[in-house]
């Protein structure tokens, strides 16, 4: 007995299939074939698929807010990172050696982060309550080192805040930790990202990062890379700066400890943050610190790098580091200079990065070393550039054995944004 045949083959009675009668069957076959198909979930690709629209596509952000003057500021310069003998591991470190040593040395503003964990979370009867917590010169911001299992933040304010209720939240959800920061309105900082006790919370809580910690610079290069990171992401954060000293020169030998020595390297100032404040006031520190008008030095007598630019090449300056515009389509000239303390016979070298990787790499010197050049952010999405300099260190007589820790490395700025959204 033959096998069922096909369209092509005759059927056992011997009757062959017409032309005709095959397409007649081909398009019934076909018809009840479909049907089935979808109803088995089956999918073919010639069956149609509606189009697929991705609602995060890149698009117009709106109008930005404009950019604050500038001419009408100050620069002033601070640690954003100490520890007074309210840390209980500090050593030979009273709140009043702190501002003292800070006036001598030029610093405008100091914020003295003392461990909350060290006293349960009252810092408003520790470190705000000593009576050497005062000073005419200095301005002092009230603030702490968020200590958790989960990492380090240091809070950032120009007026005492409920910072027990912070401490409270610290092993709760990081919605609720978001919750009640934004309820105090301060600003919240992510310590030494990389670091041993680096901050493991959502980075969306915060305002700022540390991205350069101690007098030692080499180690922070793996928190540059989460810097650009989260830059990359669309979230702007401040990158800002902190010595986090934790110990003073005894005032005599007796008092000395296993880390003093310590003093002779890493203290106030060791490095320098620097914020273009509309005044001199704690909450303009405070402000221009959460804006990212904040470059980072050396040391206090290190030079500020500034960086600019000129969106219509007529030569004024339009915008700095922190500030956000929408690109144009045409060529920015950019510029960075080194303002203050400089070696004028020898070269600094300056690096462009731009969006996260090297653009291009300058050398100037003089009196005020100076470089410009000119790029054409994009159209559409974000693009942001920010600068590091490197070159010969800047003397720092009171800390004399920081220079040789900080190597070659001079300062930072913050990015130049384009494009980024205010509501990320």
């Amino acid at each position: 007995m033959r096998e069922k045949v096909g369209f092509n083959e005759e059927k056992e009675n011997g009757t062959k299939f017409t032309s005709k009668t095959k397409s007649i069957l081909l398009n019934n076959f076909t018809k009840k074939l479909v049907p089935l198909i979808i109803m088995g979930g089956v999918c073919f690709s010639a069956i149609a698929q509606p189009s697929h629209k991705n609602p995060w596509i890149k698009a117009d952000i709106g109008k930005l807010p404009p950019i604050a003057s500038l001419t009408n500021g100050l620069w002033l310069k601070g640690d954003l990172h100490v520890h007074s003998r309210h840390s209980t591991e500090s050593s030979n470190n009273p709140v009043g050696k702190i501002i003292a040593f800070s006036k001598s040395v030029g610093i405008d503003y100091i914020c003295i982060t003392d461990h909350d964990n060290h006293v349960n979370g009252d810092v408003a009867h520790h470190t705000w309550a000593d009576p050497e917590f005062k000073s005419d010169d200095v301005l002092l911001l009230y603030g702490a080192e968020w200590t958790t299992v989960r990492g380090h933040g240091n809070v950032f304010s120009a007026k005492p805040y409920n910072h027990q209720s912070l401490y409270d939240v610290r092993d709760q959800r990081d919605t609720v930790i978001g919750r009640i920061k934004k309820g105090l309105g301060i600003h919240l900082s992510a310590n030494h990202p990389s670091g041993k006790d680096h901050f493991g919370y959502s980075y969306d809580i915060i305002n700022s990062l540390e991205v350069w910690n101690s007098v030692l610079w080499s180690k922070n290069a793996e928190a540059i890379m989460i810097w650009d990171d989260m830059l990359s992401s669309g979230r702007k954060l401040t990158g800002r700066g902190g010595s986090d000293a934790h110990h003073g020169i005894p005032e005599t030998p007796d008092k000395a400890t296993a880390n003093s020595g310590q003093a002779k390297a890493n203290y106030v100032g060791t490095p320098t943050t620097w914020v273009f404040a509309t005044a001199r006031t704690k909450q303009a520190v405070v402000d221009a610190l959460t804006n990212g008008r904040v470059s980072v030095s050396a040391n206090p007598y290190a030079p500020r790098v500034e960086f600019y630019a000129d969106l219509d090449d007529n030569g004024k300056m339009d915008m700095m580091m922190g500030d956000n515009t929408k690109p144009t389509g045409k060529a920015v000239k950019f510029r960075v200079q080194l303002t203050g303390k400089t070696v004028s016979d020898t070269a600094y070298t300056v690096t462009v990065i731009k969006n996260g990787g090297k653009f291009n790499s300058f050398k100037t010197s003089g009196k005020i070393p100076a470089v410009e050049f000119t790029d054409i952010p994009a159209a559409t999405g974000r693009t942001y550039y920010r600068v590091v300099v490197e070159g010969p260190g800047t003397p720092y007589p009171e800390v004399p054995q920081a220079m040789a820790l900080t190597g070659n490395m001079v300062g930072l700025s913050n990015p130049i944004y384009f494009n980024f959204d205010p509501n990320f």
